[in-house]
């Protein structure tokens, strides 16, 4: 019985919200000014990601090297990662593919009888 109850407060609450939404009115179109200001808070924020990048990619730098310098400090030998091209890009004439390419599923070979 409380089940029953809770479903159909939970309905009437539900019911209520969707009835609310529907009567808010259509935002109003953007002004010019409106657009003007939304396009110069896109190419900031594209320009703060930008350099949110590239100052990761400093600080990644200045991090393995200076591993590689402990390491060698210690007299150990550690060769960097060979990394090659980024997913999408070209190289040459032909693209790094962005998705790999899909497995296949391995099977045990037939035999012949």
């Amino acid at each position: 019985m409380k089940t029953l109850r809770a479903l159909v407060a939970a309905g009437i609450v539900v019911t209520t919200f969707g009835v609310a939404v529907a009567k808010l009115p259509a935002p109003p179109p953007p002004t010019e000014e409106q657009k003007k200001a939304a396009e110069e808070k896109k190419a900031k924020d594209t320009a703060t990601a930008e350099a949110a990048k590239v100052s990761q990619a400093r600080a990644e730098d200045r991090v393995a090297a200076k591993y590689f310098a402990d390491m060698k400090a210690q007299g150990k030998q550690v060769t960097p990662p060979q990394m090659g091209p980024a997913p999408g890009t070209v190289t040459g004439d032909k693209a790094v593919p962005t998705k790999p390419e899909k497995q296949m599923v391995h099977s045990p070979p037939e035999t012949k009888r």
